[in-house]
């Protein structure tokens, strides 16, 4: 593989605050390459033949958006599994459709009358997609049980009911791994979702070696487990995951753990989030000190539905801003919240499918100018290895979000090297520390980078670095990454 330069990179439109990418080709510099860039050519091609990343496939861009122009291409229109630089698509793609100050909306409300502080039905808990009730970035069921109580209800005869018709049915997205499924990474996203969809379960030995090991939930509401878990010898090793095992609606927990061993905490997805939610907010409600005679339930196992035309609303719950979500998803890589803001995709008055979102996510990158055979995406977080998309496209979604204040939603939700987010412990002591703004991509043979850097000259750059199927370790592949984005901030022409 070869770097070639471009310069004088051709865009389809004059102004570069209103670019929205282009298709065409850059023009190819005619004069000599000046020995700046000749060096810089040189150290981020050797940085891709670094011990663990040499049998790589490597796709770099790096855009000089001061001069709008094209410093580096290696493989720039070649498709690359992106691993979670795909959220920036995501996360862009989401707030032009909906705009940033968008609000989710999650309502509570009875399905029939209130008599002398007796709800005579159930309770109904209806979602519309949002991601951050009790998560990072949002706030957790307060509001809903003091609703509750302000509606004067000391007591509710029927059940805590979980309607998530508003979007598509939970389940996994196109090609996500199954052993992704159990951890918390792998939780899946619905119309309700609480705290993330995770939870903790405690495992603990038992009293003698080749007796079941013990779980424990950090609450009486817990997601369905079927403990496979045994006591192994004493000073043996410990091992144990959760498991989504295909065609079990119930979470495994497998492995061992040696007797006398210290209890062990394991972040598990919580399978169905509509059933999950309903059962937390019984279970505050019950602490609340409201009595409850029915139980938690799914709309979609109900026969007949609930009423929905009946009854009252008690609350109407909103998320912060689509701004303020951004900020944990680009920051700290939340599958879930990408699951959710790529759905925003769907045009307005239609069901909000997966592959409705997916429509009109590529209907608008087309708008961008980015064609669709670049960017073939098939979920909102990039944990799919069917998700595949060039540097090329990346490079255009970061010029549109460009901002040079860095105070917009978009560049402040990014993670900074050495600083905060996914990059908090990357680079730090280096010219990258503070001056790298960039969302990164982690997964089993898979590192990504990308955003942008501000270079000891004062150059502002847009930067998409990624490398597939490399033979090595994680941590060799970050350091091949890392040393191209430190080069990028110790840049001067």
């Amino acid at each position: 593989m070869r770097l070639r330069f471009f310069l004088n990179f051709a865009f389809c439109v004059s102004s570069f605050a209103s670019l929205p990418g282009c298709a065409s080709a850059p023009a190819r510099r005619t004069e000599p390459i000046p020995p700046a860039l000749t060096r810089f050519e040189a150290e981020i091609l050797a940085a891709t033949q670094l011990p663990g990343v040499r049998r790589g496939s490597w796709g770099i861009v790096v855009h000089s958006l001061d001069r709008n122009e094209r410093l580096v291409e290696l493989n720039a229109h070649t498709l690359f599994v992106p691993a979670s630089i795909a959220k920036l698509v995501s996360v862009a793609t989401a707030a032009d459709a909906v705009g940033w100050d968008y609000r989710f909306e999650t309502t509570l409300r009875t399905t029939a009358p209130v008599v002398d502080g007796v709800l005579r039905g159930d309770l109904l808990v209806v979602g519309s997609g949002d991601p951050s009730i009790g998560g990072r970035g949002g706030d957790d069921l307060a509001g809903f049980v003091a609703a509750v109580k302000e509606a004067g209800i000391r007591r509710i005869e029927g059940r805590i009911v979980g309607d998530d018709d508003a979007v598509e049915e939970p389940r996994p997205q196109r090609a996500w791994a199954w052993d992704d499924l159990g951890y918390t990474n792998g939780a899946v996203f619905g119309a309700l979702n609480l705290a993330e969809n995770r939870t903790v379960v405690t495992v603990a030995p038992a009293s003698a070696e080749g007796l079941p090991a013990t779980i424990g939930f950090p609450s009486r509401a817990s997601p369905p487990v079927v403990n496979r878990s045994v006591t192994g010898p004493a000073r043996s090793q410990q091992l144990l995951w959760p498991e989504q095992r295909p065609g079990e609606s119930s979470l495994t927990i497998a492995g061992s753990i040696p007797v006398g061993a210290p209890p062990v905490d394991i972040g598990i997805a919580v399978g169905n989030p509509t059933l999950w939610f309903a059962a937390i907010l019984r279970s505050r409600l019950l602490e609340s000190g409201i009595d409850i005679s029915g139980d938690a339930a799914d709309v979609d196992d109900l026969r007949p539905p609930p009423d929905r035309t009946s009854g009252a609303v008690l609350f109407t719950y909103r998320s912060r801003t689509l701004a303020e979500i951004a900020r944990p998803l680009l920051k700290e890589s939340i599958n879930l919240y990408g699951e959710a803001l790529m759905r925003l995709n769907a045009d307005r008055g239609m069901f909000p499918t997966n592959d409705a979102a997916l429509e009109g996510l590529r209907r608008r990158l087309r708008s961008w100018g980015i064609a669709e055979d670049s960017c073939q995406l098939v979920d909102g977080s990039g944990l799919s290895r069917r998700d595949a998309i060039s540097p090329e496209a990346l490079v255009i979604v970061l010029q549109r979000m460009f901002d040079a204040s860095a105070a917009s939603p978009f560049m402040a939700a990014l993670p900074i090297a050495g600083i905060d987010g996914s990059l908090e412990t990357r680079m730090k002591g280096t010219a990258a520390q503070g001056s790298v703004r960039a969302k990164t991509g982690t997964m089993s043979n898979i590192r990504s980078l990308a955003g942008y850097a501000t270079t000891r000259g004062g150059e502002r750059l847009a930067f998409v670095i990624v490398v597939n199927n490399f033979e090595g370790t994680g941590a060799e592949a970050n350091q091949a990454v890392d040393a191209i984005a430190v080069r990028l901030a110790e840049f001067t022409r």
